[in-house]
Parts: structure tokens; sequence; C-alpha cells
């Protein structure tokens, strides 16, 4: 099968529009309509419907859409290992992933120390939630992620290597300007008024046992598509929010924290495949390491 199809197909999924993947692609939307229709003869199924806003794929092109990017991703690094050997790059690429809070701040800076060593090696970085991350490493996409054990919690399995780094205590992060912004730590009964917003279920499982535990309920009223949407509801004053301590170095201006008492924890981890070990991962676990021991404890901003 032409993986050019492929491309095609997996493009018009993410943007939910034959015209825009066809702007994207540098092809004419009619082009595209061809490739997506020989792509369905191919296959015998249809692969996308149309609805108002554009289209989206069928549930059998949704099953399909994620086995084509796996199959694309492979494709890919095929190629790139071939043209590393005929320009004869001998450094392997060090593939990494991170929860998206972790990726911003603590494992680009270990990183860091990690070329500091190593020199110009090549390397990526995948932010993703953990159970996703997990999956990555096991089908050899990533030779290391950095995990965290918040809800649902960690997938044990023996073909995966898991190393502790050390726990990251949850705070608050408000807006600007709010009356309880300040080094804290404040109770989440002070807090049992406000209106929360989360991004992903881990997140909110760990507000809603705390709130638990304090005897109040937390109204976790909004939801986000991601980090930084979670982060601009609070900045507009819209709600505040539960976030990872390690991430408030990398706040935007326009909002700041606050500590809780006795705060939600998360424990941090490395996982890596138990075999074909990548020679600069070691390192860059212990460089993380470091990194997490000398954060300070949470206060505000």
């Amino acid at each position: 099968m032409d993986l050019t199809l492929w491309r095609t197909f997996v493009t018009v999924c993410r943007l939910g529009s034959l015209s825009s993947a066809a702007a994207e692609l540098h092809h004419t939307q009619s082009a595209v309509s061809r490739q997506i229709a020989g792509l369905e003869r191919q296959l015998g199924v249809t692969l996308v419907e149309r609805h108002a806003r554009g289209v989206r794929p069928t549930p059998a092109g949704e099953v399909f859409r994620r086995h084509a990017l796996a199959t694309l991703d492979e494709a890919d690094r095929a190629v790139r290992a071939v043209r590393d050997v005929r320009d004869g790059v001998g450094n392997r690429p060090l593939a990494i992933g991170a929860t998206p809070s972790l990726a911003a701040g603590i494992v680009p800076e270990a990183v860091r120390g990690v070329l500091e060593r190593a020199g110009s090696i090549r390397w990526s970085l995948l932010p993703a939630l953990s159970a996703h991350l997990h999956n990555r490493v096991l089908a050899g996409d990533l030779d290391i992620a950095v995990v965290t054990d918040a809800p649902p919690g960690l997938t044990v399995d023996p073909r995966v290597d898991r190393r502790f780094l050390g726990l990251d205590h949850m705070v608050v992060v408000l807006p600007v300007g709010h009356p309880l912004a300040g080094p804290g730590p404040v109770h989440v009964r002070a807090l049992a008024d406000q209106r929360w917003v989360e991004d992903n279920e881990g997140s909110a499982a760990l507000l809603r046992r705390h709130a638990d535990r304090a005897g109040v309920s937390a109204r976790i009223d909004l939801t986000a598509a991601d980090l930084p949407g979670k982060l601009a509801l609070v900045a507009t004053g819209h709600a505040i929010a539960l976030i990872p301590g390690v991430l408030t170095c990398a706040l935007r201006a326009d909002v700041t924290t606050v500590a809780l008492v006795d705060p939600p924890a998360r424990g941090i981890y490395t996982i890596a495949p138990r075999r074909d070990a990548h020679p600069w991962a070691a390192l860059l676990h212990d460089r993380l390491a470091s990194a997490f021991a000398g954060q300070p404890p949470p206060t505000g901003r």
C-alpha cells in the first residue's frame, strides 16, 4: 500500500478538513478526495464521513488512523536510520518522553546537562500522559520517559525498568491579584467556594481526594483540553486549578500560586526498556534525579 495515501488520511483526520489538509500537503482538494477514496477502495471500508464542519473518521477509520500513525512513525524512523548510515552519523538519537508539566521545565534542563557530556547527539521530546508514554516505551519509540503515579497509577510491567525520582507536591494556581495569592500555605477549605478547572482525570482525582479528606467538595465546573488551556482559564479569572509543583518555574506571568496545607503529591519516575538501553539514558536519569532533588518546596510566587 502507498504510504502517501496513509499520510493524507491521517492529515485529514488531524485537521478535520479536506481543504485544510490539501493546503498543508500542497495538493488540490480534489486530489486529497481522490487519495482518500483510493485508500477506501483498497481497504474495502469507508474511512471518513462528512459533517457540518468538515470530516471525521468513521469507527473503522479511527481504528485505521491509530495503526497508520504507528506505521508512519516507524517508516520515518527507518528512513532517518538509513540516512544516518549514508551520512556517517554514528550517534543514536535519544528519544525522550515526559508528562506535559515535566516537559515544560525539569526535563529540558536535564537534557542540557546530558548534552554537556555527550556533545551534539540528536534528541527528541514527546509530551504525553503517563499511560501513553508507557506504551511508547514498550513499542520502542522512546528510550526513556518521565512519568507520574497520579491516578490511575502506573502499570506494573516486567518489560520496563522503573526508577523513582522523587515526590512532587501539587499547588494551586490562581489569577494574579487573587485575594488568596501568596506563599501560603492555605487549607483547601478556604477554597471550597471557588470554581476549579481541570485538564485530565488524574489531576482531577488528586483534587477530589484532597478535598474529600478535608470534608469539602471541589467544584470542577470547567474542563480544559490541555495544560495551556487550563492556565488560560485561570489567567482570565474563570477558575483556579491544581497543578504540579515542578511547573511553578515555567508558569506564564499572569498567574500565581499558593501552597496547600498537607498538599496532594505524586511520585515521579523514569521508565525505560530493559533491553537495548540507550547509552545516555542512565546519565539523563541521574541528571533528572539531581534536578528533582534541587527543587525547593512549592511556595507562592
